[in-house]
């Protein structure tokens, strides 16, 4: 690579093309890298009402993005957690809120005594001891409060709702300020140098060729770099995670405005839910090996809180991930990179930690195989562990009503996910391995939430006696209950600080 005249280009427009234009202009601004990024107004990107986690917030920080108008500009919300509607049980809730769960005691966290209290039978729910998933109840919302150290409401833990292809415009709008030059066209062949088979240039419908040193791959599922030109290969985990299909409609708004995305599960695959300022973004992922698309169709148009505002939208894929996401000059950002359903609102996050990992092995010259293999292990770890934790909510279930809820409770599981169920299903630990995404909090919550309890708690906990832990408990119980009282309605902190023009 001449570093005199460093190229990137960067394939499909959307919110993965735009994300990566937005932080690369950023970061590069100085360094003599130019960027440039080609898409076609005739390809139609997947573009549904887009659910987020809590570091989404450090990205729109590294752009100096303001909060509100970002809000504003996307319709957005705000999202304290995800409620779970029937997957352990027909009929049972709860939430997977983000952020801490009461206070530690000593060197335990709060969830440990919980479990001690709750084999006494003299425990409220786990939701009524973290802000994040008691305001929720209430529909109440309010950012934390930094001058408030050792009060729950310094704690809350917050992400978006947002309109994506509003996100993308406005990225467009920042990414352009920042001289990436964009270029309306559909690529037609991809020109592969004879001596090493790395991308030498694109060429266009036009005829114009677009020649660069790196490129980065955001045209979604299609792939056209990563797989099309490269054939890197792909692993498929449909064995694991059973659903292939996406039918997607919005629908009108109705009361009140969540402060939560939701996630109901039917016969063959579950629904989600994204309240938006201007509507409500709904889809029906499901298995096509156990439910037709008629049927999937019907379920979700049945299920739907407002009246539709179009007809559902079929999305084809299969789960896994590419091979390498980084091969040779080229790199896979977004659903080129790899599919897992949008469960847990990772989608995004993948995104974002790709580009981070790049720029941080950002080649000086020619490309080294060594950072070429580290981008891969991490890319890989990634998605490994995320895939482990969207397992769980299919493998730790009781229902028994539909032939897919029979697969899923009996299939065989990673080995991985096997180690973490069986070391909580003793004491209650869990252990969060290097840097993966899910706290310990996070994998708690989905397991008890579905029902599965550890047979016992830390010993430790006994160090205590039970009325000193009731009344720690109660103690924390009565606080949050105390803050979430005095927090405002989500939509009514909307509208203070960060409605949308109507």
């Amino acid at each position: 690579m001449d570093q005199a005249k460093r190229r990137i280009v960067i394939v499909g427009g959307g919110t993965a093309g735009w994300m990566s234009a937005a932080l690369l202009s950023t970061l590069l601004a100085k360094g003599g890298w130019s960027i440039r990024l080609i898409e076609s107004d005739e390809i139609a990107t997947i573009g549904v009402g887009e659910a987020t986690i809590p570091p989404i917030r450090l990205f729109n920080a590294a752009l100096e993005l303001d909060e509100n108008d970002f809000i504003r500009r996307t319709k957005g919300t705000f999202k304290l957690g995800i409620e779970f509607v029937n997957w352990g049980r027909l009929g049972e809730r709860y939430i997977h809120g983000f952020g801490k769960i009461g206070i530690d005691l000593g060197v335990l966290p709060c969830y440990q005594y919980w479990l001690r209290m709750r084999k006494l039978g003299k425990v409220s729910r786990l939701e009524n001891f973290s802000i994040n998933t008691a305001a929720p109840l209430e529909n109440k919302f309010m950012r934390s409060v930094g001058n408030m150290p050792n009060s729950p409401l310094a704690d809350i833990a917050f992400a978006f709702h947002f309109d994506a292809s509003l996100y993308a415009r406005f990225l467009r709008e920042e990414a352009e300020k920042r001289s990436v030059v964009r270029t309306e066209g559909r690529i037609v062949d991809v020109v592969l140098r004879p001596e090493d088979g790395f991308i030498d240039h694109l060429v266009l419908a036009s005829g114009e060729r677009v020649a660069g040193d790196i490129f980065l791959d955001c045209s979604g599922i299609r792939a056209l770099l990563i797989e099309g030109a490269l054939k890197t290969g792909f692993e498929d985990w449909q064995h694991w995670l059973p659903c292939d299909r996406a039918l997607a409609v919005p629908c009108e708004s109705v009361k009140p405005l969540l402060p939560v995305t939701r996630s109901t599960a039917h016969t063959a695959g579950w629904q989600w839910r994204i309240p938006l300022q201007h509507r409500i973004g709904n889809g029906h992922v499901f298995s096509s090996h156990f439910m037709g698309e008629d049927e999937a169709a019907s379920i979700l148009m049945g299920n739907l809180d407002g009246k539709p505002l179009g007809t559902p939208r079929l999305i084809q894929y299969v789960p896994g991930k590419r091979r390498k996401s980084w091969n040779r000059n080229c790199i896979a950002i977004g659903l080129s990179s790899g599919f897992l359903e949008p469960l847990e609102s990772t989608s995004i996050h993948l995104i974002q930690n790709s580009l981070i990992r790049f720029s941080r092995l950002l080649p000086n010259g020619a490309i080294r195989q060594g950072d070429v293999d580290e981008f891969n292990r991490q890319v890989d770890f990634d998605y490994e562990r995320i895939r482990d934790f969207l397992i769980l909510h299919y493998k730790q279930t009781f229902r028994d009503d539909s032939p897919m809820w029979n697969y899923c409770r009996t299939m065989p599981i990673p080995a991985t996910l096997q180690h973490k169920m069986d070391l909580f299903r003793a004491n209650g630990r869990i252990v969060r391995e290097s840097d993966e995404l899910f706290t310990d909090l996070s994998w708690l919550q989905v397991m008890m939430g579905q029902g599965f309890y550890p047979e016992g708690y830390d010993p430790l906990v006994e160090l205590k006696t039970d009325a000193e832990i009731a009344a720690f408990l109660e103690n924390v119980e009565g606080t949050i209950r105390k803050c979430v009282a005095v927090m405002p309605d989500h939509a009514e902190f909307i509208a203070a600080n960060c409605a949308s023009p109507s």
